[in-house]
């Protein structure tokens, strides 16, 4: 296993109301689609049941991005890592609800997740779509996307493995750039120093509505890792 790595947590729990359909669904399914947290590595062919392209979707909020992406493509497995009680609450009620069988959820820091929880290369993709971008100067410090974060994330993908990631935030978005060109390995799809186009298949998000409402600009990103192990990605 990885030696421990201090960070800052990109987050602070606000758990927020919760309705009761949400209460009664963390409540009845989490057993059946909840993943705990612990220091061993998982075997995700026991976890999803089935070995398949697998893809974790960082920060799913209420999950209906989530649930789009994974109801349009059977065929993927999804890891979707979020820390509020609510959202969890969401998204295993709509999992339920439309009989899915391709979402497991994770409730933790998505960091250590990555550290301690999942194997090296077992992530064909990873979705950071609008990520906390933590506005005021004084807290870019807790900003997701570091390259502390990034060097663990590349442990877990495989050769050739994708990074989405959208953002509304210009200066969030350039900050990206310069994080990936920190670590080496990722390559930026659009070109060096370049954003992306936005994928066809890509959700809009209540996110990306409210900033788009303000009037801000939507920032896509998509780099791949050249590790060493090989992979097929369905997206």
């Amino acid at each position: 296993m990885t030696q421990a790595l201090r960070h800052i947590r990109s987050y602070v729990r606000r758990e927020g109301r919760m309705t009761e359909g949400q209460r009664q669904a963390l409540e009845y399914y989490w057993h059946d689609f909840g993943i705990p947290f612990s220091r061993e590595y998982l075997d995700l062919v026991t976890v999803f049941g089935r070995r398949a392209p697998t893809i974790m979707d960082i920060g799913t909020g209420m999950g209906d991005c989530c649930i789009t992406i994974a109801k349009q493509h059977p065929e993927n497995n999804y890891l979707a890592v979020e820390v509020h009680r609510p959202g969890i609450g969401s998204l295993l009620r709509q999992i339920r609800e439309l009989n899915l069988h391709n979402i497991r959820i994770s409730n933790h820091d998505v960091f250590e997740v990555l550290q301690y929880q999942l194997p090296p290369y077992c992530l064909d993709a990873v979705y950071i779509f609008f990520p906390d971008p933590w506005p005021k100067k004084r807290h870019f410090k807790r900003r997701l996307i570091n390259p502390e974060f990034l060097r663990t994330l590349a442990k877990c993908l495989k050769s050739h493995g994708r990074v989405y990631i959208a953002t509304d935030w210009k200066d969030y978005s350039e900050s990206i750039l310069d994080a990936f060109a920190e670590v080496p390995g990722y390559v930026n799809l659009a070109g060096e120093g370049l954003m992306a186009p936005r994928p066809y298949w890509r959700p809009v998000t209540k996110f990306e509505r409210r900033g788009i409402k303000l009037e801000h600009k939507v920032f896509d990103l998509v780099f791949t890792y050249s590790g060493d192990e090989s992979t097929s990605l369905k997206s």
